[in-house]
């Protein structure tokens, strides 16, 4: 039976997951990989570390899951996160780790050129929000702060572009991910030349700009003999994790959004015009034929509510996370909506939309003497739920929608999900727990279309079915909103303060 296999080079982890024709999943794996912060602001990875990785996920897959039962994989098609940034010497060699989205050491680039004449033309070139998170500004940090890697870069690449030059030899990055650089012009879908004379470079240290269903010449015949794969095997660039998981998502067209809550998260729609934000807080990124994906990252979801269960969750096995998250989500159902008056701020990694601050930081505000810990626990929740609602209600600005579809690791929560619901007023639709996640899903469509089982991403998008319904509470709403006024005037009102912070571990 043909099969199609599906590879998301993720934040922190390598996703592997096949389909048959009909878009039933028949298996999925996971293999995680480390991000390294040797310095406040800073988060890298290694590029070796994620393609030895996504190699031993995908062989053990294959031989475990597919050729046993004489599955023929048919099509490879990828996605990955956004915003990295590799340098590489002539050999192909990294000259360092990859600067992954997180990143914030370019904040001074960015604060420079946003606060430009320039910068709000570029916007409205790129759709990229001008932030340290860009490859734009991190490839200018490169020449301002470490010339012998700037002079010795052959190229500057996306990990998921490293990782399809390893395996076939060729360099390309799809109109996605290239147009989440802030160096491709999105209505052109051409490298913008006033761009990279920011940064410094020209295009040929940048990969080919290439839709989402191209394929790359064929794998490498080591690889077709080490993986068991045919000679035959069509891979397809693919696109990026959060145009994919709108997609698997089902959102196309108007009065539906999506959001993603992985480690970091997004409320995303998708439609045929650029949104122009005139305060340049809501990212466009191109999808396919006209099709751009718009909307608003945030930082601060998994990795923050992580951080809180490693630092004080109650680990009865070690290493055991998923439990003690379980066990705290218990205790948060515990406490009545709005933790009794106690607000967290969840800027543990700085913040892109709607705030686009850098510099941002977590807090707790509200405390009094009767908040315990599960007040903690619950309000940690509600301080990354307001993150979400704050994107949406910007982007409710330029585009209406009537209902959310949301997916992701959190997503499978329903404390999660309901909340979300209450806070947006809306329905939250989510897929069943035994279905693909969104981003694979996402996948399998490309895919699937590439290969004419669709006509187009339209139609692939109308077959996604959503089970779950989760119905908003009026009474949950109304004492959201009066909280989330709170929330949204201290992520402004604390601008001084959260950059005199930044100052001073900056200078220790």
């Amino acid at each position: 039976m043909d099969c199609i296999v599906t590879i998301e080079i993720g934040t922190g982890a390598i996703r592997v997951a096949a389909f048959d024709l009909e878009g039933v999943i028949i298996g999925s794996v996971k293999g995680s990989y480390p991000t390294f912060h040797s310095k406040p602001g800073y988060s890298e990875q290694d590029p070796e570390q994620i393609f030895i990785t996504m190699l031993y996920m995908l062989k053990n897959f294959l031989n475990e899951k597919i050729h046993p039962k004489n599955h023929t994989v048919v099509s490879i098609c990828f996605s990955s996160a956004m915003h990295s940034v590799l340098a590489i010497s002539k050999t192909g060699v990294p000259l360092g780790n990859a600067i992954v989205w997180s990143d914030n050491r370019a904040k001074k680039e960015a604060d420079d050129l946003k606060h430009s004449d320039f910068g709000k033309s570029l916007y409205q070139m790129t759709g990229t929000p001008i932030h340290a998170m860009s490859p734009l500004n991190k490839i200018a940090w490169i020449k301002n702060n470490n010339k012998e890697w700037f002079d010795a870069a052959y190229k500057f690449l996306s990990i998921k572009t490293y990782i399809i030059q390893q395996l076939t030899g060729e360099y390309v990055v799809d109109y996605s991910v290239a147009s989440a650089t802030g160096l491709l012009n999105i209505h052109s879908l051409q490298w913008e030349d006033l761009a990279l004379q920011h940064a410094g470079i020209n295009k040929s240290q940048l990969a080919e700009a290439v839709p989402v269903f191209y394929a790359p010449k064929k794998l490498k015949r080591q690889y077709q003999t080490s993986l068991g794969l045919p000679e035959n095997v069509k891979l397809l660039v693919g696109s990026s994790d959060g145009c994919m998981a709108t997609l698997g998502a089902g959102v196309w067209g108007d009065e539906k959004a999506t959001v993603t809550m992985e480690e970091s998260g997004a409320v995303r729609v998708v439609g045929k015009e650029v949104l122009q934000d005139k305060q340049q807080r809501l990212f466009n990124y191109v999808l396919s034929d006209g099709y751009y994906v718009s909307g608003g990252p945030t930082n601060n979801v998994g990795a923050a509510f992580e951080w809180y269960a490693k630092q004080f969750g109650d680990f009865k096995k070690v290493f055991d996370l998923e439990d003690c998250i379980e066990d705290l989500l218990i205790e948060a159902g515990r406490v009545p909506a709005g933790s009794e008056g106690l607000i967290f701020l969840p800027y543990l990694q700085g913040e892109r939309a709607p705030i686009w601050n850098a510099n941002a930081r977590g807090a707790y505000f509200g405390l009094n003497i009767k908040h315990e810990q599960r007040h903690f626990i619950r309000a940690t929740i509600e301080g990354i739920l307001f993150a979400f609602y704050n994107i949406g209600k910007t982007l409710e600005e330029h585009r209406s929608f009537t209902s959310l579809s949301a997916n992701g690791t959190y997503a499978a929560y329903p404390l999660w999900t309901q909340m979300m619901a209450d806070m947006f007023n809306k329905p939250v639709l989510v897929k069943q727990n035994s279905g693909p996640d969104s981003v694979a899903c996402g996948a399998f469509l490309v895919s699937a279309t590439e290969m004419g089982l669709y006509k187009d991403l339209e139609q692939a998008a109308q077959k996604v079915k959503l089970a779950e319904n989760f119905q908003p509470n009026a009474q949950h709403h109304e004492i959201y909103m009066k909280l989330f006024a709170i929330f949204e005037r201290l992520s402004t009102k604390l601008f001084d303060e959260f950059e005199a912070i930044a100052d001073l571990q900056q200078n220790t």
